[in-house]
């Protein structure tokens, strides 16, 4: 059965963890070997190291999500129920314990106890028929939550979306949150964009078979302009800027259209580096918290020590972003007169002043280290932000954009840190420039970028480059 990129990583990655939890068996067996021998040779039994059957793991830990695979047992992993996935477990086994004898006999490889054999098979049967239901289960209760479904915009004629939606299976639809069903023919595509906008929509799907390519190509370019994924039942269609590529949602073909970074394990090792490096550094930077905090409740008493507020995380869904308070209580209330009485220094929708009158003396300080931004490190770990990224803007300033192409930014998770960060903030002014450079970084993005992007943001931070 074809699958799509994103069945197909999963696939991968849980194959990955299969391989790790039948070495675990297998580990495991030759611990519980001991007890089991005393018990049938009244005390004489001898250790016996894993190492010396190591040949039987060389074949067992690779072998065995692949002989999974072969028997779909990574088919349907939200619907499929428990006995068919135990009785893929065994013809699994069995095929492996097939393989181990034959490969034993003509071989001619000895060392491998039958007792470790005997129950490392029965503890991998248990540990990967507990991994299948525990992540069944964590499927189910995903597609209970509406925040956690992909959101999805269906775009085409009345005719051809309830065509398209009767020929997807429920599996993959269960995975949707349907935003709009937008009518291509007769409804103006200037309307996509503020579906997209408000829904905070992550893929428009262009069922268009009849509809005129034009239109198409239209509805195309609001969602290459803002970076949100198209797949198209269609030709191909040129771009400036999306990648295309051929993909599967369901059983049916599609044309994918991306101008951000595709699903890939460099993606997913940045996911992992995002959230234990937050770990990391949350622990590592304690003593600045604490110092922090005490001098917070010092400097500006009477009022709460950590600052939250609603920020437009990807594709503009909305997030709580954490930072300690380094202005006065009521900053929010006096914004509207301090641009008045003080302008802004910056270019466009956001708002920036080197010398924000509402900032407090110890806050300055704060800022001027880039120790307000520690509690960041809460929403990296949480997985609404990234070490390196886009700045997360507020919601009021991601709605002041004047350029749907702006919007573009928020295609993926925004960062602490990014281009703008490590070359020094205050070199910047125009707003323009700003998005230009968050651009470049998303067109252009690899691990190896967010790497030398890090490493120099420590001497910005360190000698306060940029920072006010």
């Amino acid at each position: 059965m074809a699958v799509g990129r994103k069945e197909a990583f999963s696939i991968q990655l849980l194959q990955l963890v299969d391989a790790a939890m039948v070495w675990f068996a297998f580990w495991l067996a030759s611990w519980f070997r001991i007890p089991v021998l005393e018990v049938l040779t009244r005390g004489e039994s001898q250790m016996l190291e894993l190492s010396t059957m190591s040949w039987v793991l060389y074949i067992v830990v690779p072998f065995t999500p692949l002989v999974l695979e072969f028997f779909r047992f990574y088919e349907r992993p939200r619907t499929k129920p428990a006995f068919q996935s135990f009785s893929q477990l065994l013809k699994t086994l069995m095929v492996m314990a097939l393989a181990i004898g034959m490969i034993s006999i003509f071989a001619q490889l000895g060392g491998a106890s039958r007792l470790i054999l005997g129950i490392g098979g029965v503890l991998t049967v248990i540990v990967l028929m507990a991994r299948d239901r525990a992540y069944q289960a964590y499927l189910r209760r995903e597609a209970l939550s509406d925040y956690a479904k992909e959101r999805v915009v269906i775009a085409g004629s009345e005719e051809e979306i309830d065509q398209f939606l009767d020929e997807i299976d429920e599996e993959t639809k269960g995975l949707w949150k349907i935003v709009a069903r937008f009518d291509l023919s007769n409804t103006p595509v200037e309307e996509l964009y503020t579906i997209l906008k408000e829904g905070s929509v992550e893929r428009v799907i262009f069922t268009a078979r009849d509809t005129g390519f034009g239109k198409v190509a239209e509805g195309v370019e609001v969602c290459e302009l803002q970076g949100v994924e198209a797949c198209i039942v269609a030709s191909f269609i040129r771009t400036q800027i999306a990648r295309p590529a051929f993909d599967l949602v369901g059983n049916k073909p599609m044309l994918v259209l991306r101008s951000t970074p595709e699903l890939s394990w460099e993606l997913f090792l940045k996911d992992v580096i995002d959230r234990v490096g937050s770990l990391i550094l949350i622990l590592l930077s304690s003593p600045l918290w604490i110092i922090a905090i005490i001098g917070i409740r010092l400097s500006s008493p009477g009022a709460p020590v950590f600052f939250r507020q609603r920020r437009a995380g990807r594709y503009g869904k909305p997030f709580r972003m954490w930072k300690f308070r380094t202005m006065v209580p009521d900053a929010e209330a006096q914004l509207a007169k301090i641009k008045q009485e003080h302008g802004n220094h910056m270019e466009g929708p956001v708002f920036k002043l080197d010398r924000d009158p509402r900032v407090f003396a110890f806050g300055a300080l704060l800022r001027r280290l880039s120790i307000d931004e520690l509690p960041q490190l809460l929403n990296v770990a949480s997985g609404n932000m990234s070490l390196v990224g886009p700045r997360p803007l507020p919601l009021y300033e991601v709605d002041a954009f004047e350029k749907s192409e702006h919007r573009r930014r928020l295609s993926v998770k925004p960062g602490i840190t990014g281009e703008w960060q490590a070359g020094g903030r205050n070199k910047i002014t125009s707003f323009e420039q700003w998005v230009a450079m968050d651009l470049k970084y998303i067109d252009n993005w690899s691990l190896w970028l967010d790497i030398k992007i890090l490493l120099r943001t420590i001497p910005a931070v360190l000698f306060g480059r940029g920072a006010k």
